[in-house]
């Protein structure tokens, strides 16, 4: 009866293992704390040739992106560097990102402002890396529109998120780092949420087929109005390139410097 219980009891592994794990002693391991703050450990990498910290981005069609409050930012009405956590659809963190700019580009340029941002994995290590210069954001100049620069992991290109001039819909396109359009992104006329998420759409380049999308979640009125925090949600295909979705996980912070980053534009 005890080899029975031992045998059940190796079957379903030790508490704190995510499931699918074919290995308990390599397994993807949560570390024990309240559900709501559990964190994801790189496992061994899956089959394939993939950028190193972005294996577990392959197993995932929700990838979900919640920027940090900045108490003091609120308090003294300062624009500070934005803080974002990104985790799996049990919310589990998976990836945290740090936004790296100066304080003047910060006040001077707000929204349109060069920085880069630094994703890293929970043991720190940073595995990916966007990169955003000072660009124009206006149908006046379709020259010179929003454009980011996606690094996996640092100092390689993987990628671009490129904004796509058009007089009545936000454009953008998702480049390879040969910056040949792979996939387009679509959003509203109106990006003003008006007390509901606002979906932008992942579209073929022929714009016919809808793969997925990028949704600003709604997160009630008095925290869009009272706080910068926006929440994002990524919805793929989980077989999507990681490459792609690390690209996308850039997008997601292109629009909230873009559309969102002024509370009342959260609505």
């Amino acid at each position: 009866m005890a080899s029975k219980d031992a045998e059940n009891q190796r079957s379903r592994g030790p508490p704190g293992f995510l499931p699918g794990a074919s290995d308990p002693d390599h397994g993807l391991h949560i570390l024990p704390s309240n559900p709501g703050d559990q964190v994801w450990q790189r496992g061994p990498p899956p089959p394939g040739n993939l950028p190193p910290g972005l294996e577990y981005l392959s197993q995932l069609d929700l990838i979900i992106i919640h920027q940090q409050v900045e108490l003091l930012g609120m308090i003294l009405g300062t624009e500070t560097a934005n803080k974002y956590e990104i985790k799996n659809s049990l919310g589990q963190r998976i990836y945290f990102a740090v936004e790296e700019s100066i304080c003047f580009n910060r006040t001077f340029c707000s929204t349109l402002r060069s920085c880069v941002l630094k994703i890293t994995d929970n043991s720190g290590q940073e595995v990916i890396t966007v990169n955003r210069p000072l660009r124009c954001n206006s149908c006046w100049c379709p020259c010179y529109l929003q454009e980011l620069e996606i690094q996996a992991p640092p100092g390689s290109i993987v990628g671009y998120v490129a904004q796509k001039w058009d007089p009545f819909l936000p454009k953008f396109t998702i480049q390879n780092a040969n910056k040949e359009d792979i996939l387009k992104i679509v959003g509203p006329g109106a990006t003003c949420g008006c007390f509901g998420d606002v979906d932008f759409e992942v579209k073929t380049i022929n714009e016919k087929l809808t793969i997925g999308k990028i949704s600003k979640y709604w997160s009630g009125f008095v925290n869009d109005v009272f706080t910068n925090a926006d929440n994002f949600g990524i919805h793929v295909p989980a077989d999507l390139d990681v490459t792609v979705k690390a690209a996308m996980i850039g997008a997601s912070f292109l629009f909230d410097f873009m559309f969102f980053e002024h509370s009342l534009a959260g609505l």
